[in-house]
């Protein structure tokens, strides 16, 4: 059933072919400057979305198993489209992107599986997670700017570090949900499992579970 939290997360799906076209239009339609900031408003729409989506199906009570899975879906290949971008531009090293885009889909795959064995509480996403997407946004509407807008503070400088500090709370946050999942890898319980009093069954998703991050 299409809602309002699952139509945003549609619409930052749709918004991906127009964020890249911005750059991708002939110079007579739109000038570098205007590529950049066409191009920087339109992700940031779709990271607003990726809030408001989240926010509004807590609070309607409107969370739903594929809308827990089309909302990851859909923040991985809005981030995967910005940094293959970037690299295209000149903008990003691929080998960060090649780190941050490879943790997405050990991440991805790795909650998933986890959803199966109805253990997602035990890789819920951790403050690390949280830090290291605030740095990715700040890299990616930085590098996708480019134009110095602050005083005294290089735009493509701060981007860059902040791709750098996002790139190693990725390596970081992938280290962390491995070793809380590494009981089950062995068949073990882990830790938390103790904590649990009445387990669920392992077919059983918990739609309003927000996704790892």
């Amino acid at each position: 059933m299409l809602n309002i939290p699952t139509a945003l997360t549609w619409l930052r799906i749709v918004l991906i072919p127009v964020f890249v076209g911005v750059y991708y239009a002939p110079d007579t339609w739109l000038s570098q400057m205007a590529r950049d900031w066409t191009g920087m408003g339109v992700f940031a729409l779709a990271a607003i979305t990726d809030w408001l989506d989240g926010y509004l199906a807590r609070r309607w009570g409107q969370t739903s198993a594929f809308g827990a899975f089309l909302d990851p879906v859909a923040d991985k290949l809005m981030v995967a489209a910005a940094l293959i971008l970037l690299v295209a531009l000149g903008r990003a090293d691929a080998w960060l992107a090649i780190i941050i885009i490879g943790r997405e889909i050990a991440i991805s795959a790795l909650r998933e599986w986890m959803a199966q064995l109805g253990r997602s509480r035990n890789v819920a996403v951790a403050l690390v997670g949280k830090i290291k997407t605030v740095a990715q946004m700040t890299a990616l509407i930085a590098l996708l700017l480019w134009e110095n807008v602050i005083p005294g503070v290089s735009t493509p400088l701060l981007g860059t570090i902040a791709l750098w500090v996002a790139a190693i709370l990725t390596l970081w946050s992938m280290f962390h949900y491995l070793k809380l999942a590494a009981p089950h890898f062995r068949g073990e319980p882990s830790p938390r499992d103790s904590e649990t009093p009445a387990r669920r069954p392992a077919t059983q998703v918990d739609a309003a579970r927000p996704p790892l991050q």
